[in-house]
């Protein structure tokens, strides 16, 4: 998400001395699929359906062997069946019409015709049954299946992929690839349905007459091509509507999630962000009614065409009858098989243009798999144990839509029995900071090395098993209490570590209160769980950090919702949890920072001073200096409002 910027001299003042505000929309760097649909052109359409059609063959091969077997056991039984009705139905017609009475003898002649044409029609009905389970009972299956995959690429995706837009749009259509994927088996065995019924036909039409079965599929030509041509119509109205529909969905969350509905009413902004809501809605349905009347047109046009078509073979159909080339018998046979041939051929044609649609969606979702969004972790193999020095040597790292780097050119390091505090002013670059060491960001320029070893050329994933984290914004699981702590990974001490933990973090005050003790959900009441004050939670967090048997503690203002009270009961047990860690703490209270052995402060992502508590705080004219004087030099009452405020708020005694 990004903000776009008008030139001055496009930009139109919204009143006297204001300039207009940026526009709110989504910016994907290098997105080219809308070029890239609108250059599909029909043949490779065609070319694509029997590729997704053994795509979702092999999804649900992965699901459930057995019942894919089923199924095109089925199609192949169904079509033979077709075939030998056909057949039949001109053993019944033969006899019935050799004179102008039906005797009896011409009624037994006709019977074993009429009883394999019931038992044909029986056993297909039987057969359609029979398939529709078998897909209903695979499509379920093949979307979850597509869903954990996408989940399994998801989080294997580098964490810097979050900050770049175009992650975020390609992990959107994706997903909608899988919500499609549960139409992906129901489609292809309509296909192969339809398939079936029209091979089987067409092998009776071939009998009857050889002319038949190319005029036929001359005539189904326009309609196949025009509903090819619809579905990318609709396709590429999708993605133009993609980001729209992503602003829909994050004015959604601000509208109606609790962490901000308290704002929204003191606010009275729900007028306001309806607007917004309801301009972006009629964005999309502008560009979804302009493809809808394209696609009608189209579909209009090709159905015009096929029907044109279809009247030119029934009238070779009646020159061949009146030629002598077919008998009247034949010419029953021939009527029903045209008629499901055509059934068969439209079939094909509207369900394979659904299919290529409902495929072009699942590329999106093939593609994300294949590169987790273009993001996939690719770092080196090397196992890590908890490191015994984390160092940054000459570091520079940017986010993708930033002006300028978050950290730039920053060397230090940390050392196993170590505290190292890293303070400064917002945006100064300390969370950053402390992702780099942690492994969870990679540099774009110089190397964080544990022990000697460059974090690039380290398994991510059993790095960050050496790693603990309390970020600013912890996650509240909605798990129970003990899962919270050990996250699904207990140690071999059992309950006696989680509790451990929990004393550290003084959380196991919090456990005391809870009704089932570490068994008690902590969740939203909704999902009948137990829910936590800020505080509590933050206990909770710590907590869970202390368990993890990790060497590199990382702590990210970790006591800013805490009471002084817990506050200094877990920085006066820091030293001890750090006897056998390196600990990296982020925080704006520098009072807590006396603790460390060595402070490292930093501004606008450079490092400016480095030393001990003692010799920062001697340094006058330095920035830690200032802030540490800032923060403990507080004035001893409000000041009393002077005449320039009275000017700036003539309205303060009005609202008094």
């Amino acid at each position: 998400m990004t903000t776009t910027p008008k030139p001055a001299s496009q930009v139109t003042p919204a009143a006297e001395g204001q300039s207009a505000d940026e526009e709110l929309r989504f910016v994907i760097p290098g997105d080219r699929r809308i070029e890239a649909a609108n250059a599909i052109t029909s043949r490779s359409m065609a070319r694509r359906l029997p590729q997704l059609i053994g795509r979702a063959l092999a999804l649900g091969w992965q699901v459930d062997r057995a019942a894919v077997i089923a199924l095109l056991v089925v199609q192949v039984l169904s079509g033979v069946l077709e075939a030998f009705g056909l057949m039949a139905t001109t053993g019944v017609i033969k006899p019935l019409i050799a004179s102008q009475q039906i005797s009896r003898e011409q009624v037994l002649e006709a019977a074993p015709s009429l009883a394999v044409l019931t038992g044909a029609i029986g056993l297909r009905a039987l057969l359609g049954i029979a398939a529709t389970s078998l897909s209903s009972r695979l499509a379920p299956r093949i979307s979850r299946e597509a869903e954990l995959e996408l989940l399994d690429a998801a989080t294997q995706a580098e964490l810097a992929a979050y900050d770049n837009p175009g992650y975020n749009d390609r992990w959107d259509a994706a997903d909608r690839g899988v919500e499609v994927s549960r139409d992906l088996l129901t489609e292809v065995q309509y296909i192969l349905a339809a398939s079936a019924s029209l091979i089987a036909s067409a092998c009776v039409l071939a009998t009857v007459h050889a002319a038949l079965l190319p005029l036929l599929i001359l005539a189904a030509l326009p309609k196949g091509l025009a509903g090819v041509r619809a579905a990318r119509i609709n396709y590429i109205a999708s993605l133009a509507t993609s980001k729209d529909r992503r602003l829909l969905g994050m004015l959604r969350w601000y509208m109606v999630d609790k962490q901000t509905a308290d704002q929204v009413r003191s606010g009275t902004m729900a007028p306001f962000l309806l607007s917004k809501y309801r301009k972006a809605g009629a964005r999309i349905d502008k560009t979804t009614d302009q493809a809808t009347w394209r696609a009608a047109r189209v579909s209009l046009v090709g159905g015009a065409a096929g029907g044109l078509a279809h009247a030119v073979v029934w009238v070779a159909l009646a020159l061949l009858v009146s030629a002598g080339q077919i008998t009247v018998a034949a010419l029953g046979t021939a009527f029903l098989a045209l008629g499901r041939v055509s059934a068969g051929l439209d079939g094909i044609v509207g369900y394979g243009a659904r299919l290529f649609r409902t495929g072009m969606y699942l590329d999106d979702w093939a593609d994300f798999i294949d590169e987790a969004g273009g993001h996939r972790i690719n770092r080196g193999p090397k196992k890590p144990t908890g490191p015994v020095v984390v160092r940054a040597e000459n570091v520079t790292f940017q986010y993708p839509s930033a002006d300028h780097p978050a950290v730039s050119n920053v060397s230090l390091e940390v050392r196993r029995g170590e505290v190292v505090a890293l303070v400064g002013e917002n945006g100064s670059g300390k969370t950053t900071l402390s992702k780099l060491l942690s492994a969870l960001y990679l540099p774009d320029h110089g190397a964080i090395t544990w022990d000697d070893i460059d974090t690039r050329e380290v398994d991510a994933h059993a790095a960050w098993q050496q790693v603990a984290v309390v970020p600013q914004s912890y996650a509240n699981w909605p798990l129970s209490a003990r899962e919270n702590i050990t996250l699904g990974q207990p140690t071999h001490g059992g309950d006696a570590t989680v509790l451990a933990a929990a004393h550290a973090a003084g959380a196991d005050e919090v456990i005391d209160q809870l009704r089932s003790g570490l068994d008690t959900l902590l969740a939203k009441e909704w999902w009948g769980g137990q829910e936590l004050s800020g505080g509590q939670w933050q206990r909770i967090a710590l907590a869970r950090a202390f368990h993890r048997p990790a060497g590199l503690l990382v702590l990210d203002e970790p006591t800013a919702a805490l009471d002084p009270r817990a506050e200094h009961r877990i920085f006066t047990g820091l030293r001890r949890l750090a006897a056998d860690r390196a600990v990296v703490l982020v925080t704006h209270r520098l009072t807590n920072v006396a603790i460390a052995d060595r402070i490292v402060v930093l501004n606008k992502g450079h490092v400016i001073q480095d030393g001990t508590f003692d010799e920062l705080l001697a340094q006058h004219d330095g920035l830690f200096r200032e802030l540490w004087t800032l923060q403990n030099e507080r004035p001893g009452r409000i000041p009393a409002p002077t005449a320039s405020d009275e000017t700036l708020s003539p309205d303060r005694h009005a609202l008094s």
